[in-house]
């Protein structure tokens, strides 16, 4: 099942798009964790501090969201209040992971220099998928009438894409190759969660 048909099951049933948001919220947030748990105890520049204040604001906004569906739906990031949950809790963490590893072997680092590696290239596949996905879920809010609205998220989330590459290309003189790699890490996770969430919710 394609993201779109899938989105518009979710969006035309208000529980399970109480679940889409809360989960898109523990998203978020389990972002803005990896993010603070990738800064150096001293060396942490403003971008990174950005992006961390950014993502937890997300997480935020897409949790207030449910008051417009129904404010007693999804209080917390419970297994049962969240879709595909399972795959959902590791994904980041998996991904970070895999990523690492990857890193390592190509540039031999270690310590705070493969967590900031890390974080670059995570931050920017995930600014990608962020980048084809919400834009998805904001046509089909917009053709569904509903009062849900991702538009703020969407714009913040390009910018972050320009930022993480303006940090990519000074880390790398051939991080397109790279990230490239990260990237189809990546896309091979979200095949994965979205084969999952069709199931759920089909």
């Amino acid at each position: 099942m394609q993201i779109q048909a899938i989105l518009e099951n979710i969006v035309s049933d208000n529980v399970l798009h109480s679940k889409w948001l809360n989960t898109l919220s523990y998203m978020e947030n389990a972002g803005a964790k990896k993010i603070s748990a990738s800064e150096h105890k001293e060396q942490v520049n403003l971008i990174i501090l950005k992006h961390a204040a950014e993502e937890h604001r997300h997480a935020y906004y897409l949790k207030k969201q449910l008051d417009k569906l129904d404010g007693n739906l999804c209080k917390t990031y419970t297994n049962d209040e969240l879709l595909t949950p399972n795959h959902t809790k590791f994904y980041l963490n998996a991904l970070d992971v895999s990523v690492c590893r990857y890193l390592k072997q190509e540039f031999d680092l270690t310590g705070y220099e493969l967590k900031f590696a890390a974080y670059l290239f995570v931050t920017y596949a995930i600014e990608v998928r962020a980048d084809e996905l919400y834009p998805v879920y904001q046509d089909v809010l917009t053709k569904a009438g509903s009062k849900v609205n991702v538009k703020s998220i969407i714009l913040e989330e390009e910018g972050h894409l320009e930022e993480m590459i303006n940090q990519l290309q000074t880390f790398s003189a051939d991080w397109e190759k790279h990230a490239d790699i990260v990237v189809k890490i990546e896309q091979h996770m979200f095949a994965d969660w979205i084969q999952n969430l069709g199931k759920q919710v089909s």
